[in-house]
């Protein structure tokens, strides 16, 4: 019989670089496997994974509208795993891991598409605040 493998927290994927542009609108993230993204942080801003967005379980989660102009203004380090990103609507508690990042980035047509039907289902808009 053979162990199951312990699940660690080591990521499984390891960003190469991480770069703002347009005026900390896109985040570029490459990761080691040669994968790179151009992440919006409008989109990285609603798929926060804080408790703010998301709450404690998927039926507390939050559709935030209003972000369309937002922008990354800093990325710190969050041990070797993780960067925390600040925002200039002053949203700085969500913890980006690699893995999380990689997941954004790799589905990121199918998450962007669901976050527009959800906007638009509850009534939301990209371009005005609101949140349901």
């Amino acid at each position: 019989m053979t162990a199951q493998p312990h699940h660690s927290s080591q990521p499984q994927q390891w960003p190469r670089e991480l770069r703002l542009s347009e005026a900390g609108r896109i985040l570029k993230v490459t990761f080691e496997n040669g994968r790179g993204f151009d992440l919006p942080a409008e989109y990285l801003r609603v798929m926060s994974p804080s408790a703010e967005v998301q709450g404690h379980g998927p039926d507390e989660r939050k559709t935030l509208g209003g972000k369309q102009n937002v922008a990354v203004t800093e990325i710190e380090p969050v041990g070797s795993y993780a960067v925390r990103l600040s925002f200039d609507d002053l949203h700085t508690t969500g913890i980006y891991t690699w893995d999380y990042l990689y997941e954004l980035g790799a589905r990121q047509t199918e998450k962007w598409a669901h976050y527009l039907a959800e906007l638009k289902a509850k009534g939301l808009s990209r371009d005005r605040p609101g949140e349901k």
